[in-house]
């Protein structure tokens, strides 16, 4: 029978490990969301008809997401990720909207 030492490299105590000094903190991934702003250059047909084009909403889903921006000075059009948002910003800047782009939550 053959007999096997435990050499002193491969011993079970427990190892010590160091700890960063700064701390992560994980924030969630939250949504962003696309903003459009009343401005006193749109016609409201037109608003209505920029979002339908743009996110496929229906008439009466548009509308009323126009008369949110006519009447509140505001509307959330859209919300996902960051890449989709900084696109749908863009097309909405390319129709002639004003919009921007805010991360949910904050």
């Amino acid at each position: 029978m053959a007999v096997m030492s435990v050499s002193p490299a491969m011993s079970t105590a427990p190892a010590e490990v160091e700890r960063p000094e700064v701390e992560e903190t994980v924030k969630p991934d939250l949504p962003w969301l696309v903003i459009v702003w009343n401005d006193p250059i749109n016609l409201m047909s037109y608003v209505t008809f920029v979002f339908q084009k743009l996110f496929g909403y229906s008439r009466e889903k548009a509308h009323k997401l126009m008369m949110d921006v006519h009447t509140k000075g505001r509307a959330v059009v859209s919300s996902g990720p960051r890449e989709r948002s900084e696109l749908d910003v863009a097309r909405l800047h390319q129709h002639g909207l004003w919009a921007t782009m805010e991360q949910s939550g904050t």
